[in-house]
């Protein structure tokens, strides 16, 4: 199965798959509005700002996982996001990230680009994944590394064809 043909629901509950950014550089994000991460939003929002334009989609798929750290569903999650952080992005339906209820689009994700020691559990909110163009993973950032750090792997991914 291609990461494309992964079905998602949108914040609204609408499904769909992720066709929408067939041709684009993605990155992926697991979010949490509470999170102590949460001030990444705003790097987020700025590479969707600055990038959007140039085939960047920056995408979170939020997740109650870790220390129940996202309370908050569909549009007042959205609405917190784009009030508190500036949040325009596209915020999904939450889903699980790891365990037995894990979603297709993060078992592909894991799969494709482990963690620290070839593990593939999702440790913490915030952890990041680049997809380039062509729907291939290419890296996958701890959620230690803020958005600014990975800038330039973007600039690299948005000038491939």
């Amino acid at each position: 199965m291609s990461l494309y043909d992964i079905q998602v629901k949108s914040n609204r509950g609408d499904t769909s798959d992720l066709s929408d950014y067939e041709g684009k550089v993605m990155l992926i994000v697991n979010t949490a509005s509470k999170c102590g991460f949460a001030p990444q939003f705003k790097g987020l929002q700025k590479l969707h700002e600055n990038y959007g334009d140039k085939g960047l989609a920056v995408i979170g798929f939020p997740s109650n996982q870790f220390a129940h750290q996202e309370p908050l569903e569909g549009d007042k999650l959205a609405e917190h996001c784009q009030i508190n952080h500036g949040v325009t992005f596209p915020l999904y339906a939450k889903i699980d990230v790891k365990g037995n209820g894990i979603h297709p689009l993060y078992k592909h994700l894991t799969k494709a680009a482990p963690g620290i020691l070839g593990l593939k559990s999702i440790k913490w909110n915030f952890t990041k994944f680049l997809v380039d163009r062509k729907g291939k993973v290419i890296k996958r950032f701890a959620p230690t590394v803020t958005p600014d750090k990975i800038e330039s792997y973007i600039q690299k991914l948005l000038q491939q064809n």
